[in-house]
């Protein structure tokens, strides 16, 4: 079921077009689509752009070849000598993943394909693949993965673009905001995935009334701003962020690595889907 809340027809019929274009000119097909970034999170500016991730199969003799082909396909932004030339209305940010990439990327454990497929924002979904994929990622991507896998994204956001600044890019603040709630609703809910959206996510972490409205009013700023839009750091906000990412440091040395030998089930999965290309 394809769900596209608070995208404008003229986006979707743009971000439609790329998106069969790429299965066209690729011979590929893909399992789902779905939009990332600050339109999934619930937080995004007036001149945001669309984050359109996707996963793709090509069909079985594609991957017979004693030389792998590339396993990402990229959309320019800009590129006259392509379809994809920027013709449309709309920034469209749209890149993808193999199959085969997307699951042993999962195995590592890497988080990201579980939040992909936890989008609240659907452009193309195979209900069954999407079903198998949700599936094996519940017992890949268990709370000590994702717990690090928050922490290094909060550390490195926070390295980069805050560190000792005085005003930050609004943007880039709820980009290290996002982790740090992440890693209070691990500590809460440890074997439960933190939701994609940031209102879900921070309705469930039990903040006090001053950081909720603080927050509150980050986002409404945000909302009004471009994406360059900066203001001054807010202490209590602050606080927050290293008081979670100090209890992540803490908490990894200490959890357990992930055990699960999920390779045939994900074998299981890659064969079942390229067969059915």
């Amino acid at each position: 079921m394809t769900i596209t809340k608070n995208i404008s027809p003229s986006a979707h019929t743009e971000i439609m077009e790329n998106l069969n274009t790429v299965q066209s000119d690729n011979d590929v097909r893909i399992l789902f689509a779905i939009e990332s970034g600050s339109r999934a999170w619930g937080f995004p500016s007036p001149d945001s752009d669309y984050d359109v991730r996707f996963v793709y199969a090509h069909s079985p003799d594609w991957y017979l070849t004693t030389t792998p082909g590339r396993d990402v396909i990229e959309l320019p932004l800009f590129d006259e000598n392509t379809h994809y030339e920027n013709r449309y209305e709309h920034d469209l940010d749209i890149n993808g993943w193999d199959l085969k990439k997307a699951l042993n990327l999962l195995m590592k454990p890497n988080p990201v394909l579980l939040e992909w497929l936890s989008s609240p924002i659907r452009y193309m979904w195979n209900e069954e693949a999407c079903d198998d994929l949700t599936a094996l990622s519940r017992k890949a991507t268990f709370g000590p993965a994702c717990l690090n896998h928050y922490l290094n994204l909060g550390r490195r956001q926070w390295n980069t673009y805050v560190g000792d600044k005085a005003e930050v890019n609004l943007k880039k603040y709820f980009y290290i905001v996002r982790p740090a709630m992440a890693i209070r609703w691990l500590r809460m809910n440890p074997d439960i995935t933190p939701p994609m959206n940031f209102y879900d996510l921070k309705a469930g972490i039990n903040l006090s009334a001053n950081l909720n409205e603080q927050l509150d009013e980050l986002l409404e700023k945000k909302s009004r701003s471009k994406e360059l839009g900066e203001a001054k750091r807010i202490g209590i906000v602050d606080k927050f962020v290293m008081d979670e990412f100090f209890w992540a440091s803490e908490a990894v040395k200490t959890t357990p690595k992930a055990f699960n030998n999920l390779q045939n089930e994900a074998n299981d999965i890659f064969r079942k889907w390229i067969k059915n290309q």
